[in-house]
């Protein structure tokens, strides 16, 4: 199974391995995008992979990233033939398209061309073009397909062409839960430098609002750049259980995402009975029904409102928060385990692909 270091992906894929060790299924992961952190060290040492092989190869969405996109694709297929995998289970597209003796699974859990119409309001620029071309020629060699909504699945088949494809919602165990007496504070967490996750106009309702405003996450783009936040609170990125302790005393987690196929981050701000106030766009919608709030990722007097109501009302706050909790109980790492055991059972074998 291959991970990053870089964003949710990370977070889906030990939370994959676990849920499938305990099934019986023994998973090595290899992991691009830039060194681990020491704590994702520590979790991944805490996992039940069978190994974890760490690389800083640059992803396929990174700037002018294909020289090691390839070189990434040679170390994959040697771990391979150390490994000899039943199936090889892609987190990304643009590998899909080696010549693996195993069949192939690629997730799509987001992608540029969408991220770019949703967040730019354009198509995105001639130069993704070399992107816009791997990517469809990794999903169409593919054994199968899978999102982790029908609203991203939509995407792929709008953008690429893929025919079929299977939606399993991603999952979180809530071993991790931190049970607190909630405050009346706003958490926003993700990562401060995608304009998808839309966490600087938060920080701009921040300077309007009674009570304050936190934004874990990073600032920094990974290959530099990013945003600064001036009203909320910037804790930067936070070891796991520092954010857990923050979602178990936080009254209401915001995200008002332009883009966001899944959202485990939101699913992390249920699971800890946060109320959610989320970007109203279809992804969220599917996911969260009517146990979230929704605001239009622009109307900032909107967010105002909303977030003005529930921290000014505690009892409905915690009533909202009870709603995402419940709804939460469905996304859990046992169904999504036993989704994917179903579809690697049913992938047909690869065809023969020359190097």
């Amino acid at each position: 199974m291959t991970a990053d270091a870089a964003g949710g992906v990370w977070t889906y894929s030990l939370e994959l391995v676990d849920a499938l060790a305990a099934e019986g299924v023994a998973v090595t992961v290899a992991v691009m995008g830039g060194p681990l952190t020491v704590g994702q060290r520590r979790q991944a040492a805490a996992s039940a992979a069978d190994a974890v092989h760490e690389s800083a190869y640059a992803l396929e969405w990174m700037h002018d990233p294909w020289a090691e996109v390839d070189q990434a694709g040679a170390w994959l297929l040697g771990l391979a033939d150390e490994v000899r995998p039943d199936v090889v289970h892609l987190n990304a597209f643009a590998h899909a398209a080696l010549p693996w003796r195993a069949p192939t699974l690629v997730v799509g859990h987001s992608c540029v061309l969408s991220w770019w119409e949703a967040v730019r309001g354009e198509p995105a620029p001639p130069e993704w073009e070399e992107y816009r071309r791997r990517v469809t020629a990794g999903l169409a060699a593919a054994s199968a397909v899978v999102a982790p909504s029908a609203a991203m699945l939509g995407e792929l088949r709008r953008w690429y062409g893929v025919d079929g494809g299977r939606v399993i919602s991603n999952c979180r165990g809530a071993d991790w839960v931190a049970e607190a007496a909630k405050e009346p504070f706003v958490l926003g967490a993700g990562r401060v430098w995608d304009d998808a996750k839309n966490l600087v106009t938060l920080d701009r309702v921040a300077a309007r609002l009674d009570w304050p405003v936190v934004v874990a996450g990073e600032q920094g783009h990974p290959q530099g750049g990013g945003s600064r936040l001036r009203a909320a609170h910037a804790t930067g990125p936070l070891p796991f259980d520092e954010l857990a302790g923050l979602l178990g005393r936080s009254a209401v987690f915001a995200l008002p995402a332009r883009y966001e196929p899944f959202g485990l981050a939101a699913l992390e701000a249920a699971l800890s009975g946060c109320a959610l106030v989320l970007g109203d766009i279809p992804s969220l919608r599917e996911v969260w029904g009517d146990a979230a709030t929704y605001v239009h990722p622009e109307d900032e007097d909107g967010l105002l409102a909303v977030l003005r109501r529930l921290l000014g009302d505690p009892s409905q706050a915690a009533a909202r928060g009870a709603a995402a909790r419940r709804r939460a109980a469905r996304y859990t790492p046992a169904a999504t385990a036993a989704a994917y055991l179903d579809t690697y059972r049913r992938l047909p074998s690869p065809a023969v692909r020359n190097p």
